[in-house]
């Protein structure tokens, strides 16, 4: 597996190739180093923001099995690896709202929050990581001092990294817990329950209400059913893509009208 290592300084690299979980973590600590991961949490949400964490997992330790995808975890799960992460990991959040959302679409949006994530996290902690992994997402440096670490990115990596599981349930922690807030400032959207997602009872109350609130992501309620429909296609590529790299079933991805597919790039 040397083609996935060593990733030269400042290559930005996708993986293809089937590993083992936690391969990169392994071999980082083979060798007396670390790798930080990230993920992103609120993508495909009507309101709300973007949330992005990044992590380092302690050297040489044993992952604790609590770290797995957070979207498969009960909420009391995911506050149990929380206490665990905050214990034993470095960690950082990177967030950006709606205005920026609409503004730059979501996809550059969630690069721009997991930029700042990192260079929060690297200004803190006290490693310096040999290699970054992001779960999808080809984040780029190279305007910041840590241009030369290599960037791994590959599709479902809380499902192959613990280290981007942790920052999985750290960003989704740390949503829940900003639209519970703005489900106090603003009642009768049911924010608490639905996280700001496409639900039906989200839809309805924005459909018969007929108003929308400053939360909302203009670029998304604007082509409401399009992008629900997009949204639904790009999950089920996305599955065809993982069980094409590490599973079976090799499928091809939908190419959904590049318009309203970048508004979605889930």
């Amino acid at each position: 597996m040397e083609n996935l290592l060593p990733g030269t300084p400042g290559s930005i690299n996708r993986i293809r190739e089937r590993f083992n979980k936690n391969y990169f973590e392994q071999e980082a600590w083979a060798q007396n180093q670390v790798i930080c991961g990230l993920d992103e949490v609120g993508r495909g949400c009507l309101a709300g923001p973007v949330v992005t964490a990044a992590v380092i997992l302690p050297p040489n330790k044993q992952p604790s099995r609590l770290l797995k995808d957070s979207k498969l975890m009960t909420p009391e799960e995911r506050e149990k690896a929380v206490e665990w992460i905050d214990k034993n990991c470095w960690y950082s959040i990177g967030i950006v709202h709606h205005r920026i959302i609409d503004d730059r679409n979501v996809w550059h949006a969630t690069l721009i929050a997991m930029k700042k994530a990192l260079v929060h996290l690297l200004a803190t902690s006290p490693y310096t990581p040999s290699k970054i992994i992001t779960d999808a997402m080809p984040l780029n440096l190279f305007d910041t001092a840590h241009k030369d670490i290599p960037v791994h990115y590959f599709p479902f990596g809380e499902r192959r990294s613990s280290t981007i599981a942790a920052a999985s349930i750290v960003a989704k922690v740390k949503r829940d817990e900003m639209m519970r807030r703005m489900d106090k400032i603003f009642p009768g959207y049911l924010l608490a329950s639905h996280k700001g997602y496409s639900t039906p009872p989200h839809k309805r109350i924005i459909r018969e209400s007929g108003q929308h609130l400053i939360i909302h992501r203009d670029s998304y309620l604007a082509r409401l059913d399009a992008l629900e429909q997009v949204i639904g296609q790009e999950e089920m590529a996305l599955d065809d893509e993982q069980q094409s790299l590490f599973g079976q079933n090799e499928s091809h991805p939908i190419h959904a009208d590049p318009s309203i597919r970048e508004l979605a790039q889930e």
